[in-house]
């Protein structure tokens, strides 16, 4: 356990010897649920590998109110314990915090994304404001399940077929218990997510060797998004998982995270 700069006790775990490499989960997930686990134990041969629990999650505390800027605090404080200057993967919306956490100053080695979930065009219906006020309002209202649902639809853009089924997953328990953080990934993408190009130089900052990757099987409207994030960041490279979908498998990514953070 840590402290961040607000007091904030984050969890975390290491495992393996090398070069420091800390893993950001997104959306729903912590170290209890999350497919980053089965990364680490892949990665952890090559690198000493750190995974956390962020804010309001699993073992982790919280302290309200929420911002951006506190995650990234978190992730400072993680960054110093392994040692100084790592080597940073986020997934989803924990590719958002990553590389906000970059653009704002955090000292990493390479920067690794996993289809942060921007919407930059047409492809698929772009959230407004009037999203993050809903979902809000649930997760305020400890409205758990509601506010699972709206992000499973609106957010991801699931047919409401499959949002409907997944109360009866048995993962439907661990996706409520963290529900309330769901704001949080919120503030991370929905500057992005209004169907329009990126600014121009948002992420001039970024300047570290940084990989953007997407999965084959990937909804279009993401792939497109993550194809131009490579594009506008500085000297990024851009791979694509053949047969990978957002949901990527650990056996996949892992050879790729360790050519790139070798």
């Amino acid at each position: 356990m840590i402290k961040s700069a607000d007091g904030t006790p984050i969890a975390y775990e290491r495992a393996g010897q090398g070069p420091a490499v800390i893993l950001v989960d997104g959306a729903l997930s912590f170290r209890g649920s999350s497919i980053n686990g089965d990364l680490a134990t892949a990665l952890a041969p090559d690198f000493t590998v750190y995974t956390y629990d962020r804010r309001g999650r699993g073992e982790s505390g919280d302290t309200t109110p929420y911002a951006p800027e506190r995650e990234i605090e978190d992730l400072a404080a993680l960054a110093e314990e392994a040692g100084g200057r790592v080597r940073l993967y986020g997934t989803s919306s924990g590719a958002a915090l990553a590389l906000a956490a970059v653009a704002n100053g955090l000292p990493v080695e390479r920067l690794a994304l996993y289809e942060p979930p921007f919407v930059v065009d047409s492809t698929r219906p772009a959230l407004g404001d009037d999203y993050v006020r809903r979902l809000g309002a649930l997760a305020a209202g400890d409205r758990r399940a509601e506010a699972v649902r709206l992000f499973m639809r609106e957010g991801v853009n699931l047919p409401a077929i499959v949002v409907a089924m997944m109360r009866f997953m048995p993962a439907w328990g661990r996706l409520k218990a963290v529900a309330h953080t769901l704001p949080y990934d919120t503030a991370l993408v929905a500057p992005y997510q209004r169907g329009e190009p990126y600014p121009e130089g948002e992420w001039a900052a970024v300047t570290v060797p940084a990989l953007v990757i997407d999965g084959g099987k990937s909804p279009q409207w993401m792939r497109n998004s993550v194809g131009a994030l490579a594009k506008a960041l500085p000297g990024a490279g851009y791979r694509t998982l053949d047969g990978q979908t957002h949901i990527v498998k650990p056996e996949a990514l892992a050879p790729v995270l360790k050519e790139f953070f070798a």
